[in-house]
This record gives structure tokens, sequence and C-alpha cells, in this order.
């Protein structure tokens, strides 16, 4: 069968198929059968269309030579040399041990280096690597003859911005040392827990520092008593600061939001330091707020010292000393010799000396009638008639008195009558966002509520 084409018209590729496909339509029977017996005589399962381009079997090939010149023996001696002189540089990193001597840390971190050996025995630098408490993260250079290049560790200093880097360098004089100070890193955790028995060993369980702990339970310490309201089931989510040094997470910062479900009811709470000055020209001080603008500080804390184990709640109980039963018109914060005891509001010191069963005690005079007790210190900082304010240390705890061990037996009495400290917290006013800087707190909270949520999926993935 031939195709009708014209001689005068060019043939191309849509030509062609258009009519192929008349042909088609008009001989069907005929164009099939022809199809059929190319397929069967051939044995051909498959076939295509043959490409429009030139094959490449027809294209011109042509020849190119080009001299390589050799290297000059002088230039390949050089490249040699070179390579042989190739070194390179291993990192590694140890914890120091309190059983650690100059020579095993330097062994565990596989160097083989008498004279960086001598060096951190003699160098008073140096020797701060194994001075004081043993799990200090050293990191060391070291070249490919396990000889050390450079050593560098870090440690807090007491300025809670800064830290502190020990570093020791080889040069081709010998070792020096130096102490720097740099800044810290901030960055963001997220972090999330259920309670089953107490605050502190779910936070163990959840791996979160304990500072984050303190911290939940001084956040929300007027609205939530941990002594006695937690319950198996409650749960909290937090979003907190590390400071790192060169990418080692030296402390815990500040808790930046946190979310706790006490019994059913939801506390939130975020940090926030409204704009600007106040009359005396000092920046507006920060603090904790909930997320719709109400301040979380209130005229009274709950607590005399940072949260711990209460060891006696306001009730009836057995007298240790006095061998009696009769009531506990106060709360005993079981801590350990020397912890500061704060004054829980503002307020004048009314006595502060010794006084019967109390030992070294502190009466401090505040508002409306209300007065707070400090007993058993084992040291007073202020005097009669000096003026304090809410959270300045008045005394350090002790066992004076009728104690039978260290704690603080803390009081608080209107009209001269013993009241809850719980109580009288939870009835203290509140101080809401200044109206000038709601803007700006509206949308900092509504940034934490999306990490609020967030890191609550961290403990529902992992009970998952």
């Amino acid at each position: 069968m031939r195709l009708p084409v014209a001689s005068h018209v060019p043939l191309t590729l849509s030509r062609i198929l258009t009519a192929v496909g008349e042909s088609l339509r008009r001989h069907p029977r005929r164009i099939t059968g022809s199809l059929a017996m190319l397929l069967l005589g051939t044995g051909v399962t498959a076939f295509g269309v043959a490409p429009l381009a030139p094959d490449a079997a027809d294209l011109p090939v042509r020849q190119v030579l080009e001299a390589i010149q050799p290297l000059a023996p002088a230039s390949a001696q050089a490249q040699t040399e070179a390579l042989a002189d190739f070194s390179f540089s291993l990192f590694r990193t140890e914890a120091t041990r309190s059983s650690d001597t100059a020579a095993s840390l330097l062994r565990r971190l596989n160097l083989d280096d008498a004279p960086a050996d001598a060096f951190l025995r003699s160098d008073p630098n140096a020797q701060l690597v194994l001075a004081g408490q043993p799990g200090k993260n050293v990191t060391v250079e070291a070249n490919d003859s396990q000889q050390l290049l450079k050593l560098s560790m870090r440690w807090p200093s007491d300025d809670e911005q800064m830290f502190q880097r020990l570093v020791i360098e080889r040069s081709s004089a010998g070792f020096t040392s130096r102490i720097e100070t740099a800044p810290y890193t901030r960055s963001a955790q997220l972090a999330s827990a259920a309670i089953q028995s107490t605050l502190f060993a779910a936070i163990d369980d959840a791996r979160i520092p304990d500072g984050v702990g303190v911290q939940i339970a001084e956040i929300f310490s007027a609205d939530i008593d941990f002594r006695r309201s937690l319950r198996k089931g409650d749960r909290f989510n937090v979003v907190y600061e590390t400071l790192e040094a060169d990418g080692e997470t030296m402390r815990v910062g500040r808790v930046l939001s946190a979310e706790f479900v006490n019994g059913g009811k939801t506390f939130q709470a975020m940090w926030f330091q409204p704009p600007g000055i106040d009359t005396a020209g000092v920046p507006l001080k920060g603090g904790y707020y909930t997320l719709d603008g109400q301040s979380l500080r209130r005229s009274f804390l709950s607590s005399p010292v940072e949260f711990s184990r209460i060891s006696s709640g306001f009730s009836m109980r057995f007298h240790p000393v006095l061998q009696t039963w009769r009531a506990h018109n106060g709360t005993d914060f079981a801590a350990t010799t020397g912890t500061p005891a704060r004054t829980v509001g503002d307020g004048v010191v009314e006595f502060a000396g010794v006084q019967n069963g109390f030992g070294n005690v502190v009466f401090v005079k505040h508002r409306n009638n209300m007065e707070t007790v400090y007993a058993h210190l084992s040291k007073i900082n202020v005097q009669a008639g000096q003026t304090v304010t809410q959270g300045q240390t008045i005394g350090l705890v002790g066992a004076t008195g009728w104690a039978t061990g260290p704690h603080l037996h803390f009081e608080v009495r209107i009209n001269g009558v013993q009241q809850d400290p719980m109580t009288i917290a939870r009835q203290s006013d509140v101080v809401p966002v200044p109206a000038a800087a709601l803007p700006q707190f509206r949308q900092l909270a509504n940034g934490f509520r999306n990490q609020l949520q967030a890191a609550a999926t961290i403990d529902q993935t992992r009970a998952e």
C-alpha cells in the first residue's frame, strides 16, 4: 500500500500520522493483516519509530591530539615531599575522674606525650583541669603522632551570663596556657512529664534538670500546694533555657513558659519583662504572668525557702522534744544548715535575736497587722528596725532552740493568730501587665502557647 503524498509538499511527521490514520479508517483489515504478517514472519515482538536525527555513524569524526608535558623533576619531588609531610588532627573529649592524674587522663585521651604530662602537673592554670570536683569535660586536639596540640576546658563563673575557658596550646617554643571569659549561648528546650508520685520523681524520669523543677514549684507555689495537692496523673509541660559553652550545656537558665495540670485544672505561666524604665531610670522588672496577662507575683510568697521537701505542715503533731501532741501552728521546711531563709513579703524587722524554743529567730511586721516568724536559724542577717523586701535573705537555716535537726520553722500570724501560709499567699494581691505593654505581651503569649503545645507531644510520643 502506498500513501498518497503530493510530491511538492514536504513530508512531515504530522502529515505521515494524518495519512496513516486515514488509511486505517478506510482499510482497517488490510493494514492489520499486513502488520500481523510482518511480525510473524520476522519474529519481532516489539517495534519502534526510527529517530528523525541523523545516524551518529554518518557524522564526521575529527581526531584531536594534544601533547602532555611531564612534570619537572623538582616539581614531582615537591609533591612527593608534600604527601610525606601531610598530617591530620584528631579531636577527643573525656570527663575527669576523682582518681585521675595527668598521666591517666592523657592515656584515656589516647595521648602519648611526656611534655604535656609535665606541663599539666606544673603549670598553675593547667592544674585546674584536675582541681576541684570531677566530671569536667576536657577536649583535646592531637596530631597523628598522638601528641597534644590543644586542650580546652570550660566551667561556670560567678557571673550567670559568662563562663570561663582554659586553653592550653602547643607551639614551637613549648606549651602556653590562658584563661578566657566568654558569654553563654542560650537555647530553648521543650520538656513534658506526668506525675506518678512526686514532682522531682517525674523530673528525674523525664531527665529534666532539678533546677527546672525548683523553678516550676516556685512559679506555681501560690496556686498549687506541691506538698499536699499533687495527684497521680497530674502533668506539666515546660519550655526552659539552657546556657551552653562551646556547645556544652553548663547550666540551666530561666523557665520561659510552663503549664501544670493539677486535679484537672490547668495553670499557665510565662516570663515577661515589660519595656521601659521606672521613675528612677531603672528598667522595669520582669516576672511571671498568666497567659491572659495577670501577674503571678503575689504580695506574699508561700515559702520562706526555695522549694524543698516539707517535713511538717500546718496541723497537729507529736512534738519531738516535748514528747506531747500539740498544735503545730506553722510549717517546718527541711533544709540543710546554711540554706538562705527569705522574707515572704515587704516589711520591717520587729525582732531579731534569741527567744526560748525558737532559738535564733526573726519576726517581720507586714501591713494589715500581719507578722511572719523565721525560727531555728543558724545565723541572723538583719537587725530590729530594718526594712526588708520580698525575697531578701534574713538568715540561714539551722537547728538552734528546740530543734532535733536543721530546718526552718515558719509562721504567719494575723492579729496574733497563726494562719496557713498557703491560704495567705493565695489571697494576696496580683498585678496585671501594664496597659502599654499588652500588644507585645499578647504576641509573646501566642508564641508560648504554641511552644507548650509542642512540649506536650514529647511525653505523649514517649508513652506511645
